[in-house]
């Protein structure tokens, strides 16, 4: 082949191939520009010179591709590269933050893109039961976090803006997690039922036992189990749990080896686990956790839901108070709103009610013809209610509310509703209090076995497909 011809087919290459790539960098472009500048005007420059300056090209280009590249397939869903090294550059900086070294960088996109495939697996399993969360809840959520953080909304996003965190991107991240929860909770709603007689017996425990009313400041390694695992997989998981035990007693930071080795949901923030009863552990992690000095570390320890390890970061007395508030004895009427009954016409016909109540009709006997609630066939009487048992517009608007008093219509989640104070009092609740703790942590404990099961279950039957070898 000619020079001459050699030139003129690389050229016609060149242009050929900016042509395909011109949606890319605008510094690129200018690459290719001036090598085809360079190789049409100066032809004293020889074959080995070009060469050169494409390869280099062809390797920009080839990084730039590969941005786009999928890195797995979840069910019908991809998870992308650009996916990818986003959040693990946010779970790398996350952990900076905390003072937690990150793990090297091949551990840390093997435990950023399993995250990725169980987040994936579980949106795609909420829509297809039609779980959803509509712009104005996910406007109310944001406000709500704004407010939390003693900002504006306009604060808020240019906090954001500092950060680096697009508003979409953010908006979308949590219309996620709140899907995410939601899903958890409708699990633990079907299947965690505390009784009265499980209560009872948590705190009897709590009375009898010498470690009954502590309460343990926890981290933990997670490696996780499913039931399909054959006996070799098994193996493997005991072998990684042993590994990583081994790094912490060679000196390791809890936190990194958690980072690099946990499957746990917190793996990223250090394993560290809230406070909790060891009451709420169950029996086998109590027997194993009461007896641990701060900062001691378990053994591995097998469950049926995988491997664990154990480190004691504090302890404490659970601190039994006196707990004395004001209640409100109250009932109402409510109207829902549905796909029968708009808005409009719910807020209207509450309204024709309230017109009757004013006119002397019987607050009860309206609510038995017209409440569309539990509390209707008891005339709307919702009891005696501590705060925090309603919903906040509900609960505004009764504190409002002098003993006698009816409200005007009040709009919550729920409908349009009619409130009618009848006695208020200052009540010990001391008793109860301390019921609905032991409850919460009965129902916590059981939670996280049905929560564990449940993403085994949905990680089991899902299709994932692992398609970049160095990822």
């Amino acid at each position: 082949m000619s020079e001459k011809l050699y030139y003129g087919w690389l050229t016609g290459f060149l242009f050929l191939f900016s042509t395909i790539l011109c949606a890319e960098s605008l510094e690129q472009t200018t690459e290719i520009e001036t090598v085809e500048a360079t190789v049409t005007n100066d032809s004293e420059n020889d074959a080995t010179d070009l060469h050169s300056a494409i390869t280099s090209l062809s390797s920009q280009f080839e990084r730039t591709i590969l941005l786009d590249q999928i890195v797995a397939i979840v069910n019908e869903e991809v998870i992308t590269l650009n996916e990818l090294d986003l959040a693990v550059a946010t779970a790398k900086n996350n952990l900076i933050q905390q003072n937690i070294e990150p793990p090297d960088l091949e551990s840390l996109q093997g435990q950023v893109l399993e995250t990725l495939v169980m987040k994936s697996i579980q949106l795609q399993h909420a829509k297809e039961i039609g779980m959803s969360v509509s712009d104005s809840e996910l406007d109310e959520t944001i406000l709500r976090i704004a407010d939390e953080n003693q900002l504006s909304l306009q604060e808020f996003y240019a906090v954001l803006e500092q950060d680096g965190i697009g508003f979409n991107q953010f908006r979308k991240d949590i219309r996620d997690e709140i899907i995410m929860a939601r899903l958890r909770e409708r699990q633990i709603s079907s299947q965690v039922n505390v009784t009265e007689g499980e209560v009872d017996n948590f705190l009897r425990t709590q009375e009898t036992s010498a470690t009954g009313n502590e309460e343990y400041l926890l981290a933990h390694i997670y490696i996780s189990v499913t039931e399909h695992m054959d006996n070799l997989k098994i193996l493997e998981k005991s072998q990684r749990a042993e590994e990583a035990l081994k790094r912490l007693q060679d000196g390791a930071e809890f936190s990194h080896v958690a980072a690099e080795f946990s499957d746990a949901p917190d793996a990223m923030s250090g394993g560290v686990m809230d406070w909790r009863p060891i009451t709420q552990m169950g029996p086998t992690f109590a027997q194993l956790l009461s007896p641990l000095e701060i900062d001691e570390i378990t053994p591995v320890v097998q469950s049926p839901t995988g491997f664990h390890i154990f480190k004691l970061l504090d302890r404490r007395e659970q601190e039994i108070k006196s707990v004395i508030v004001d209640q409100t004895h109250a009932r109402h009427i409510l109207i829902k709103v549905s796909e029968l009954t708009s808005e409009n016409d719910a807020k209207q016909q509450i309204k024709e009610i309230k017109k009757r109540i004013d006119n002397g009709e019987n607050f009860a006997e309206l609510a038995k013809l017209y409440s569309e609630d539990g509390s209707a066939s008891s005339g709307g009487d919702l009891g005696w209610l501590s705060p925090g048992n309603t919903v906040a517009p509900f609960e505004k608007a009764m504190d409002a509310l002098l003993p006698g008093q009816i409200s005007d219509p009040v709009q919550s989640q729920f409908g349009w509703h009619l409130i009618q104070v009848l006695e208020r009092r200052t009540q010990d609740v001391s008793d109860e209090s301390r019921r609905d703790n032991a409850r919460q942590s009965i129902r916590s404990r059981k939670a996280e076995v049905v929560i564990q099961d449940f993403l085994r279950q949905l990680r089991d039957q899902a299709y994932v497909e692992y398609l970049a070898e160095d990822v």
